[in-house]
């Protein structure tokens, strides 16, 4: 696969792993020299490099898991949205989220707005549900003086390196999956990394809806007053990444926490049958994502795209101010086959008489050609957004 492209160029920094076939995670990829000498160049040549080069980025997302833009002219939330709205992902809804997140502008909110001087631990977004974004966009709006890092790590490695150390507790969750458990208030909490209540959650403040919300994303609800316990499970932990045959760890954070210490609007875990997770296990898994991860120190303008099956990320202690990261979620289902494009078409057909852009009918008439070749439908749910 090239390395660059037109528009596009690779970057190597030090902080960046290398594996097989020359892989380096992440990728990082800065403007060339043609579309870097006008220093006035606005973020519209970026978006049209975005819609011109968008095959040869999304194999180089396929391959890297994680690509990081630097150097491109992204001043404002308003830019990062173009940007987004450039790839043409559909939106992906935080229903059932956890974390506190604002609305900023069009599909942009605020990352997780918990106390920036704790750590957020490894996660793949939101895979305590049934259904999860697919891409994720990161924009750094203001660039930490120190600290404050996005790491990231490339969750077949850990799978395998657990698979190694531990095949027993590996074998035990793919027959059984975790149970993830979260106590909480009808209220939010901003000092907690989990701390959305769940009336901010489900987006009701009627508990009947909020068990119905609840319920399409494969959860149940145990009420005790105002506050709840939400469990969200069993989940496939161990998971195919089916765009490169690969087995990966699809976790959610709150691996780590005891289930004996817990407080409001934390969150632990337990395998499926109700067992614990070997303390062991526990420790050499968060372990090896230390030692395998990666994390570059932001700049103001980058943009961090995550492939939501490939890679996990966290966030550092923010060790001194300031620090402003915006994201988005998106979500694109990959179909296989005609008969199964046709199924999902027909279900997004449906939809889209009661749901405002369920789904983009140019590229689902696109797909339909004659000799019915695989391809990919984008489908659209409404709300919250990332």
């Amino acid at each position: 696969m090239a390395t660059s492209s037109r528009y596009f160029q690779t970057v190597e920094l030090p902080e960046q792993k290398s594996y097989p076939e020359g892989v380096l995670f992440p990728a990082v990829l800065s403007p060339t020299t043609d579309t870097n000498t006008d220093t006035n160049v606005s973020v519209t040549v970026f978006e049209e490099a975005i819609k011109t080069e968008k095959p040869w980025l999304e194999s180089l997302l396929q391959k890297s898991g994680v690509i990081i833009f630097r150097g491109f002219p992204v001043n404002s939330p308003s830019d990062f949205n173009c940007i987004i709205e450039a790839f043409g992902f559909p939106e992906f809804s935080y229903l059932g989220g956890r974390a506190p997140r604002t609305h900023i502008i069009g599909r942009v909110y605020t990352a997780n707005e918990s106390p920036l001087d704790k750590r957020i631990p490894f996660h793949h977004e939101l895979a305590y549900n049934l259904d999860f974004p697919s891409k994720l966009f990161f924009y750094c709006e203001e660039a930490p003086e120190k600290g404050g890092e996005t790491p990231v790590v490339l969750s077949h490695v850990v799978y395998e390196k657990m698979k190694e150390r531990h095949p027993e507790v590996v074998a035990k969750l793919e027959e059984h999956g975790l149970n993830y458990i979260t106590i909480t208030g009808d209220k939010d909490d901003a000092s907690a990394i989990g701390g959305t209540g769940w009336k901010s959650a489900y987006m009701t403040d009627d508990m009947n809806i909020a068990q119905e919300r609840a319920a399409k994303l494969g959860s149940r609800l145990e009420w005790n007053g105002n506050a709840v316990k939400i469990i969200a499970g069993p989940r496939q932990v161990i998971k195919l990444d089916k765009g490169n045959q690969r087995r990966i760890w699809f976790i959610n954070h709150g691996f780590g926490a005891v289930k004996s210490n817990i407080d409001e609007h934390d969150t632990y875990f337990e395998l499926g049958n109700g067992d614990p997770v070997p303390n062991d296990a526990i420790k050499d898994c968060l372990s090896i994502m230390e030692e395998e991860c990666v994390a570059i120190p932001w700049k103001k303008g980058d943009i961090m795209l995550v492939n939501n099956l490939m890679s996990l990320h966290s966030r550092m202690p923010l060790l001194k101010p300031p620090r402003r990261i915006l994201a988005s979620l998106c979500k694109v289902v990959e179909c296989t086959g005609f008969r199964n494009l046709a199924k999902v078409w027909r279900t997004c057909v449906r939809r889209r008489r009661g749901m405002r852009n369920v789904v983009d009918e140019n590229i689902g008439e696109k797909l339909f050609d004659e000799d019915g070749d695989d391809g990919k439908v984008y489908v659209v749910v409404k709300g919250c957004g990332g």
